[in-house]
């Protein structure tokens, strides 16, 4: 491995709580705001010591006598007070997750909140997300997007999850355990509809990262036969808009009709039950003609 070249100075920080996003995989996907930060901070936590005192040195960043405090799922309410009463104290407190960006699946929710409620600087060093990443990759569209986390282990309340998420209109982004995902993917599959496009993405940013694409049913298929290592991330393409009872679409457009043109009543109705609009006119025009 390469020596690092920089040399991190401990540099001026305002008091405050800073969220480090912290890589996913490779380690050089740190950010260098983040370095700066962690050279600096007067205080670190995080929620795997082992793995950020790693990460710092890969990057030469020196712990300069200080310790870094856990703070994890098991520790979060008790690990908060610490912290928080060094930012009200005036010093800089940085946090990293495990991997990733603190608060999305990681634990750092409970300190932040607290932080808000306190009216202390919570600030957010952003960086690599495995939401993000898959979003990016998985050919599915990202202008709208709801990020689930985990799907329950149970298989009842899995399929109830799963459930609740059928007529989203956004991509569906989850987490999964590799020892679950087949069965999620059988789900999925009865669930939400053995067409929907999906993405099964693994080890993102890693040395096997892995896409596969597919409707839910050829991705069910495949993974049903084979074992999976390492993390993953499933997205699902949005549900198809439900049409609006035509009863109900002809009484709105009579009603638009009653101020509007043909033209604009038409497309008034067609965005608002997301109808197509030519259909909408033809249908506005042979009701006009009839009056």
């Amino acid at each position: 491995m390469d020596l690092p070249t920089t040399v991190w100075e401990k540099r001026p920080l305002r008091a405050g709580l800073y969220l480090v996003a912290t890589p996913i995989g490779a380690a050089r996907d740190i950010t260098l705001r983040a370095l700066d930060i962690l050279a600096s901070a007067d205080v670190l936590a995080a929620e795997d010591t082992r793995t950020l005192r790693h990460l710092m040195e890969i990057h030469g960043v020196p712990l300069a006598g200080r310790s870094i405090v856990p703070c994890h799922d098991h520790n979060e309410g008790a690990a908060a007070g610490r912290l928080l009463r060094a930012v009200a104290e005036g010093k800089s407190v940085a946090y990293a997750s495990e991997a990733g960006t603190p608060l999305v699946s990681d634990p750092g929710f409970v300190m932040a909140r607290e932080a808000v409620a306190q009216d202390l600087p919570v600030i957010a060093a952003p960086g690599a997300s495995a939401v993000l990443c898959a979003l990016a990759v998985a050919g599915l569209p990202s202008d709208r997007f709801l990020f689930a986390g985990f799907a329950p282990p149970a298989r009842a309340a899995r399929r109830s999850f799963v459930g609740d998420l059928r007529e989203v209109q956004a991509t569906l982004v989850l987490y999964e355990s590799p020892k679950r995902l087949a069965a999620l993917l059988e789900d999925m599959v009865e669930v939400l509809g053995a067409g929907r496009q999906a993405a099964v993405c693994r080890e993102l940013t890693k040395r096997f990262e892995e896409v596969r694409r597919g409707t839910l049913a050829e991705l069910a298929a495949e993974f049903a036969a084979r074992e999976v290592k390492g993390e993953v991330v499933v997205l699902v393409d949005r549900a198809e808009p439900a049409r609006a009872d035509t009863a109900t679409w002809e009484e709105a457009l009579d009603q638009a009709m009653v101020t509007l043109s043909v033209k604009d009543a038409a497309a008034m109705v067609a965005e608002a039950y997301g109808l197509p609009r030519r259909e909408v006119y033809q249908v506005a025009l042979s009701r006009g003609q009839g009056r």
